[in-house]
């Protein structure tokens, strides 16, 4: 069993409150108290809502239509996803907290874990080490958190559901400096579908051995649990108790699988919008890869219809496309691409979605050359990438694109639909808020 190197370790577990809609909420402060979501992609379901939301029963993927007479009854807003906006602001957040330890994990767009117990000697104690955060990441983002802390990054997950969710704390909870009858208490009253890693499935399981809150599972045996549900489980009733199993993961593993799909805002017949959309996917992609330093040996390209219209007919197909050398560049993967949308496409069908998976990933360092590859070509590649990177971080995604990806008019006719998204407010010179 793996534990952390130091056994003083002190976690904290930062996470922004309702980050999509805080993040809304920055640059539109008349919507401070105003009930609102964030929908997924073509507006369908709800992924954020905002307290006045939930209050008023509202769960998480609720469809929109569902939703239509409880809006109209409490004046809810509805906002599309901007997920460019939301990932320049995630960014910013870390940003910040780099400035507290470099010992830090990004968990996900909106959680980051620190390793604290190297720090705090600057400071009083753990709480007003939270607070300093908590203070800065609202002064500098605008962004709300609250901030977990324990001697494990599951006690410190659990302490970050604890601030949210009762107002004495602050926004801050250090359950690693409560008295055992206080934390045992909290334990007791929190469920055990709250602890970190257990789904709905294994919190079912739980309850039928009666293991009902956080606390049965402290007193559960860490061996008895691994026999059932895993060395997983075993970890997490280990960090239970204080011992750290989880270490920091501060660079965050390569991806071995890179997807990029998405439905379309109407169905698509035509095999040129198609192809506009999975050479927009490529381009997606192959800009991950490259962040990443990696390079690609086979790429799989899909399409299909939608199978919730039953009465149309029905067509969904994929196809590898192996590749000869490895390779990052956009340009090569788009032709192979669109190779494969050639062999899958079939007329008279009405698509819903298409996409593009890259497959046999490796670090762009140790890939395996050919006897035949002409450095020279490959050198000039490399810079073409770099610069169409640099440039679309510079002025906005996708500023430089292929021809095959289409023009914005084009892409019109089949992109997700987002009829209410918020401007790219810090990613987009054309977008910047305007002060009146």
């Amino acid at each position: 069993m793996s534990t952390s190197t130091s056994s003083n370790a002190l976690f904290a577990l930062v996470d922004v409150n309702n980050f999509y809609v805080s993040c809304e909420r920055v640059f539109q402060p008349k919507l401070a108290e105003v009930p609102m979501v964030v929908l997924s992609n073509n507006d369908g379901c709800a992924v954020a809502r905002s307290a006045e939301v939930k209050a008023l029963g509202v769960k998480m993927g609720t469809p929109w239509f569902q939703m239509k007479d409880l809006a109209k009854k409490h004046g809810i807003q509805a906002y599309s996803s901007n997920y460019t906006l939301y990932g320049d602001m995630s960014s910013r957040v870390v940003q910040v907290l780099r400035e507290f330890t470099p010992n830090l994990e990004v968990y996900s767009i909106d959680e980051s874990f620190l390793q604290i117990e190297t720090v705090l000697k600057q400071y009083q104690d753990a709480i007003e080490l939270g607070q300093k955060i908590k203070r800065q990441v609202k002064e500098t983002t605008g962004l709300p958190v609250c901030v977990g802390i324990g001697a494990s990054k599951t006690l410190a997950k659990l302490a970050n559901h604890l601030a949210k969710k009762h107002q004495q704390f602050a926004g801050v909870c250090d359950v690693s400096a409560m008295a055992k009858d206080e934390l045992y208490q909290w334990m007791s009253e929190t469920e055990v579908a709250e602890v970190w890693g257990v789904g709905k499935q294994i919190a079912k399981r739980l309850k039928a051995q009666n293991i009902q809150s956080v606390f049965d599972l402290l007193q559960a045996s860490p061996q008895a649990m691994r026999q059932q549900f895993g060395v997983v489980m075993e970890r997490l009733c280990y960090e239970l108790r204080g011992t750290s199993c989880l270490q920091l993961e501060e660079v965050a593993p390569a991806k071995q699988q890179i997807i990029a799909s998405r439905s379309f805002g109407k169905l698509v017949t035509s095999q040129a919008e198609l192809a506009e959309s999975v050479a927009t996917h490529v381009a997606r992609a192959a800009e991950k890869l490259r962040t990443q330093n990696s390079t690609t040996g086979a790429l799989t390209v899909f399409i299909q219809t939608n199978p919730f219209k039953q009465n149309e007919p029905q067509h969904h197909q994929g196809v590898t496309i192996p590749l000869a050398d490895p390779t990052d560049n956009t340009l090569v993967l788009t032709n192979a691409a669109l190779a494969g949308l050639k062999q899958i496409y079939q007329a008279n069908f009405r698509y819903k979605k298409a996409g593009v998976i890259l497959n046999l990933i490796s670090d762009k360092p140790t890939a395996q050359q050919s006897l035949f590859d002409d450095l020279e070509t490959k050198g000039k590649s490399a810079h073409l990438m770099k610069a169409v990177d640099e440039i679309n971080t510079r002025f906005g995604n996708a500023v430089i694109r292929s021809a095959a990806a289409g023009t914005n008019s084009t892409k019109e006719e089949w992109q997700m639909r987002s009829g209410n998204r918020s401007p790219n407010y810090t990613t987009r010179w054309d977008e910047l808020p305007i002060a009146r």
